[in-house]
């Protein structure tokens, strides 16, 4: 039977893949500044019906100098990352946008920055990249699924994760920068952020020294039905932020 013959008989329409869509909502717990907005994200994911992912996300922040965001992140059926761009402008003004492609034994980064002009990067890495950090809040929890559930109260350690800055609000490359992560289980609870109630996993983000400015606690809560959405987080410290999921539509 030809291909147009077995096409003829195959619906119009063609949808296997499912979709999420969501904003989250930066605030400040500073006394001064108490829940007062500070930006916002707005993110869609699109799972194929491989298993396969792809999550492209706005992020605002408003904090001077304001920062602006856009990312296109996607990850293979096994939730290993296989490539990513990212666009970012810093008080109104191009900072730079770059691709990311991550490969068995390396990973690869093209970029142009206000900085540093024209780079083209490739990094060896230990073991095929298991996570990478683009600074997408709604990514965040993305990182979770690698923590055993089975040792609350642990710290646990992911070996080597790639970032596009090392800066504490990605306002900077976007360039490849390689870390280590330190991460707890908590545990399970049931949290109710705007977008409604959910069953979720509460993880920990600790030290992490090798960063040239050391982030300060960042608990972060997730959807606990295997998808690792984001719904809510704190970052203690001197930073004081909160982030939370306000609205959140499936299709």
């Amino acid at each position: 039977m030809s291909n147009s013959s077995t096409n003829s008989k195959l619906p119009i329409l063609q949808r296997d893949h499912r979709s999420v869509m969501g904003r989250i909502l930066y605030t400040s717990k500073k006394p001064e500044r108490l829940d007062q907005e500070r930006g916002r994200e707005f993110f869609r994911i699109d799972v194929n019906s491989d298993g396969t992912r792809t999550c492209t996300a706005h992020c605002e922040i408003d904090d001077r100098p304001s920062v602006m965001r856009d990312i296109t992140y996607s990850l293979d059926k096994e939730w290993m990352p296989t490539d990513c761009f990212v666009r970012i402008t810093v008080g109104s003004n191009f900072m730079g946008s770059g691709w990311f492609r991550f490969h068995k034994n390396f990973a690869e980064c093209e970029a142009l920055t206000s900085l540093e002009g024209r780079v083209s990067q490739r990094m060896d890495i230990e073991a095929p990249l298991s996570t990478f950090q683009n600074h997408a809040i709604s990514c965040d929890a993305w990182h979770l699924r690698l923590i055993n559930q089975k040792k609350p109260g642990q710290v646990q350690r992911i070996k080597q994760m790639l970032l596009s800055s090392p800066d504490h609000r990605g306002a900077t490359g976007p360039m490849l920068f390689s870390i280590g992560l330190n991460i707890v289980f908590v545990a399970p609870e049931k949290v109710t952020v705007g977008a409604g109630t959910f069953d979720a996993l509460h993880f920990q983000f600790v030290s992490n020294p090798e960063l040239p400015q050391e982030h300060p606690p960042y608990d972060v809560w997730c959807t606990a039905d295997g998808d690792y959405l984001f719904l809510k987080g704190h970052v203690a410290g001197y930073m004081q932020t909160y982030y939370e999921l306000v609205e959140l539509i499936r299709s």
